[in-house]
């Protein structure tokens, strides 16, 4: 499936929080542009050295800084000033905060409705 196919599929939202990446003992600070219930996008970090053959896990810290939307997530496409993850694994918490967040920002909860449907069938 194509990124593109993939944003039509889950709508990504603008959100702007403090979010790191990780691999291994590496890890990056990044800015985060847009996510979704499938993945996320943030500007390229600096220092950008990684081992394509790993996953990375991500980890969005939310407004009060000890709420946290972790995810083990692949790099997808990445281009000169950006990087596209898709979401590989998310755990239940980190789902729940993650849905809420889109929710809020969705302004079509029959969107939402549509969205956790192709998650789950996914």
């Amino acid at each position: 499936m194509s990124d593109h196919d993939e944003r039509r599929r889950f709508q990504r939202i603008a959100f702007d929080a403090p979010t790191e990446l990780r691999q291994g003992e590496r890890r990056w600070p990044a800015k985060l542009l847009d996510l979704s219930l499938k993945g996320l996008l943030i500007e390229r970090p600096q220092h950008w050295e990684v081992d394509l053959t790993q996953d990375f896990d991500a980890v969005i810290h939310l407004n009060d800084k000890t709420t946290q939307v972790r995810m083990q997530v692949e790099l997808r496409h990445e281009e000169p000033t950006r990087l596209g993850f898709v979401c590989l694994y998310i755990d239940i918490d980190s789902l729940t905060h993650l849905h809420r967040l889109v929710e809020l920002n969705l302004a079509d909860s029959t969107e939402m409705m549509r969205e956790l449907r192709e998650l789950i069938e996914d």
